[in-house]
């Protein structure tokens, strides 16, 4: 299967290429960005493909099959409708886009093409997080009726000044960087309940004073700017209504508290999982009049290559993945309402 890599910055070097390199049915022909440069660099780093500038010349190659987009939010639903309406099926990182508005335009153009349109929401390939899932949906948890959670750093605003803190190319902050992945793990583990109502808070508060900002680690650095933009989230706080469980969540990336939390707490009533974003899971339960806890062990596979992997097995199957646009919407609609909510100082109603 002829592939295309679009955006070749740090997500698809350390995920999307390796993985599809690892994958013996995919060859990767072609690296585009709008950094000519970049595309070299991994030409000459992997040994294969041709450098390009524009994606277009990529979606009129009709050997093209499929194409991972790994570009900045902005560009996400305008290249993926592209792609689609050429005949190729889509990859596209997390977030599906900046609005909810644009996310279901790229759901629009799935439908009309009938073409395969997955979001990089990875966890739903984690070995950890679908042995919660399992644990949830066998009911070891009984009834799960609410979860919380928590994704603060103390001092990580990534890219400072540069797209990631520019609302106009990124769609948001921390939210829409961070929360999207532990929320999504939230919807997949609870069988994707549907939103009711959402109450949310979002602060720009320490990243705004750019040239005084003070920080421990910085993610994409390379492309920090203290004279550029910075109009996004570093904080968000909420609660959310669904037709299942109830979501609380505190997220941050940056706060003057130097003790980072990221992790998951489903509480149930028969046991409850607090799952570590990224790591294991502990299961908090009674048994025989005692209170215990355990932590499961399981083989643990490489989410990454197992996404591209179910990707490109997917486009020969026809089987819809749990990453497919038609799932990933619900939480690119609670999203959007979250940042309403903040907008509007009041809870958002949902359909």
């Amino acid at each position: 299967m002829k592939i295309a890599i679009i955006g070749c910055g740090t997500i698809a070097n350390s995920a999307h290429i390796p993985s599809y390199m690892n994958n013996p049915e995919a060859e990767i022909v072609y690296f585009c960005d709008i950094l000519l440069h970049k595309a070299e660099a991994c030409v000459a780093k992997y040994g294969c493909g041709k450098a390009v500038l524009d994606y277009k010349e990529v979606l009129a190659d009709p050997e093209i099959e499929a194409v991972s987009i790994c570009t900045p939010n902005r560009e996400h639903s305008k290249i993926a409708i592209d792609a689609l309406h050429a005949g190729k099926h889509v990859l596209c990182e997390k977030p599906a886009a900046r609005t909810y508005a644009e996310a279901l335009e790229m759901q629009k153009a799935q439908h009309e093409t009938g073409k395969v349109l997955n979001i990089g929401v990875v966890n739903r390939f984690n070995s950890a997080v679908n042995k919660v899932r399992e644990l949830i949906q066998r009911g070891d948890l009984g009834e799960v009726y609410h979860v919380y959670v928590s994704f603060r750093s103390h001092r990580s605003i990534p890219g400072l000044g540069g797209a990631f803190t520019t609302k106009a190319i990124s769609g948001g902050g921390v939210l829409i960087d961070w929360g999207v992945h532990y929320l999504d793990i939230v919807m997949y583990c609870t069988g994707d309940p549907t939103p009711k109502t959402v109450t949310c808070n979002a602060y720009s508060k320490l990243g705004v004073d750019m040239p005084n900002y003070v920080y421990e680690g910085m993610w994409a650095e390379d492309t920090k700017d203290v004279n550029g933009t910075y109009d996004v989230d570093d904080m968000v706080s909420g609660f959310v209504r669904t037709s299942g469980p109830s979501i609380s969540f505190n997220g941050a990336w940056a706060q003057n508290i130097g003790i980072g939390e990221s992790y998951i707490d489903f509480i149930g009533t028969k046991a409850g999982i607090r799952l570590t974003y990224g790591g294991d899971f502990t299961v908090f339960t009674t048994s025989c009049g005692s209170l215990c806890s355990f932590k499961p062990k399981y083989k643990d596979e490489p989410h990454f290559q197992k996404e591209i992997d179910r990707f490109i097995e997917c486009i020969h199957t026809g089987e819809k993945l749990p990453s497919h646009i038609d799932t990933v919407a619900v939480t690119a609609k609670m999203m959007q309402a979250m940042y309403d909510s903040s907008e509007l100082g009041r809870e958002i109603v949902l359909d």
